[in-house]
């Protein structure tokens, strides 16, 4: 399948009112759950199995979206195929007094895998250029004046654009998906968590709250992807109203990433070899 489609191409100038947000010419829901997702999850995990037994690369997910977009469960469905060893998710809140201390990108460290592992992050370093800019924090944070100015977040796009270049060029490939979700689906879905009870734990009273600020995260987003969305380091925008749709996409693009990365199971030879033949015949012979 092509995964072009859905790609940010380096500097396309993206409107995300020109993504659908529920793709039209699709497979059936039937399809996608019965065939094409379970196929694809298993050449996910024969992959994933060959990454954590090469321990030479890592991957780092990046989830963005509005609240209720479906990057919860994306993880659950798509990544808890996987074996949880070599698999480490990370989410991101509001930073703490003590993150704010640190250099912006110092708090997300945490979050990265090692060779061998994938690393998602539920949410990301890009919290940094969306919620203090839709909402004007940065002047309640720490920040030395001179650094707070109107090239703020073209200098903070470049960063993070040097932080990806730096982990890809590490051998920690980045891949990104912005859930591209409609403001009556959102609306949708928050009702359907405030009514039912037994999603009531789902819902909390600042979705509807950061919902007043649709336009402008919607404006931002396509900001930052305009401005990150790089060769190394691709966004990919996903039609986020269909949910099911998206979860194929996004394990078809790490299928896409591990045939590219093309890792290998490692080949005992030599004198291990004979170590392991020798240990074969006396497990034998017991």
């Amino acid at each position: 399948m092509d995964m072009n489609k859905y790609r940010v191409k380096p500097d396309e100038q993206v409107e995300l009112s020109n993504y659908q947000t529920a793709e039209q010419d699709r497979p059936t829901e039937e399809e996608l759950q019965d065939k094409l997702i379970p196929e694809s999850l298993e050449k996910l995990k024969a992959l994933y199995t060959k990454l954590r037994a090469e321990e030479e690369k890592g991957i780092v997910v990046v989830l963005q979206a509005m609240d209720a977009a479906g990057k919860d469960e994306a993880i659950s469905y798509v990544f808890s195929n996987l074996a949880a060893q070599g698999l480490k998710t990370t989410s991101f809140k509001k930073p703490t007094e003590d993150e704010l201390k640190h250099d912006y990108l110092w708090r997300f460290h945490k979050g990265r895998p090692a060779r061998g592992e994938i690393g998602i992050f539920n949410r990301s370093y890009y919290e940094e250029v969306i919620a203090p800019r839709v909402h004007n924090l940065l002047e309640d944070t720490p920040l030395p004046n001179e650094l707070i100015g109107d090239d703020i977040w073209k200098v903070r796009y470049r960063q993070i654009n040097d932080f990806e270049r730096y982990l890809v060029e590490n051998g920690f490939p980045v891949v990104k998906f912005f859930f591209n979700m409609s403001k009556d689906e959102q609306k949708k879905r928050l009702l359907e968590r405030m009514k039912d009870p037994e999603k009531n734990w789902e819902f909390s009273f600042n979705d509807v709250k950061e919902r007043e600020h649709w336009d402008g995260y919607q404006d931002i987003f396509e900001d930052l992807i305009n401005h990150t969305s790089t060769e190394y380091a691709p966004w990919y925008v996903l039609p986020a109203d269909d949910e099911w749709y998206s979860r194929y996409l996004i394990s078809e693009v790490m299928v896409e990433l591990l045939e590219k990365i093309n890792p290998q199971l490692p080949v005992i030879s030599g004198e291990e070899k004979e170590k392991l033949d020798e240990a074969i015949k006396k497990l034998e012979n017991e």
